[in-house]
């Protein structure tokens, strides 16, 4: 099982190293798909749903590459596992059929997932989630399961800390094995402080959670 940690690590974070390679700026690949993703954004989200927010998950997990597969078997635009596309396929049968590499159906699904994780965040002490936590509690559920959001927050609050805060509290508590929790949370940090900057600088809607 170590020996299997290691190499999933290891694949992991060249992954990650790869996809680092595309925040310069946006890729003009990108451009072929913002009008979709507007669409579907403002779809699910209502009209002031934050496209930045998905266009850098997108840039995040594949640099706007549509048949991209990850050393670990993710496919497509938003990566997905085959057992994820499947499930999410099944529970939300509008979707059609589960088809990671065609663009369309990857960016609905993705997010949908998105709204699907948000609407489970329940604030536990907090009226609401501030945006910028919810945001990166969606994010860690994407890249690692909403289960391990739970129980990290769960982990959190039995620490003393604020459950229903992301930044400086819950992120800092996890079971996940080190090489999992490294990438878990680069995951939102990287998209929500680095990414979705420079896609709001390039005029993508919606606004940035993290700076309002």
């Amino acid at each position: 099982m170590r020996a299997l940690a290691v190499i999933l690590f290891a694949l992991i974070t060249f992954c990650g190293f790869a996809r680092d390679g595309f925040a310069a700026e946006v890729p003009a690949t990108a451009d072929q798909y913002r009008r979709e993703l507007t669409r579907v954004v403002q779809q699910e989200w209502g009209l002031d749903g934050s496209v930045a927010v998905h266009a850098a998950q997108i840039h995040q997990e594949s640099g706007w590459r549509a048949h991209v597969d990850s050393p670990v078997g993710a496919q497509g635009l938003a990566q997905f596992m085959p057992t994820t596309a499947d499930w999410i396929a099944e529970i939300y049968p509008d979707l059609g059929a589960a088809a990671p590499y065609s663009p369309v159906w990857a960016i609905r699904a993705m997010v949908r997932y998105d709204r699907h994780i948000l609407d489970r965040l329940t604030p536990w002490r907090s009226p609401v989630l501030a945006a910028c936590d919810a945001w990166a509690f969606t994010l860690s559920g994407y890249n690692g399961g909403p289960g391990w959001v739970s129980r990290d927050r769960r982990l959190a609050q039995n620490a003393g800390a604020d459950a229903d805060v992301w930044w400086g509290n819950v992120e800092h508590f996890s079971n996940r094995a080190s090489w999992a929790m490294r990438e878990n949370r680069h995951y939102p940090r990287r998209i929500l402080l680095e990414l979705v900057p420079i896609y709001i600088d390039a005029g993508w809607p919606g606004g940035d959670p993290c700076s309002e």
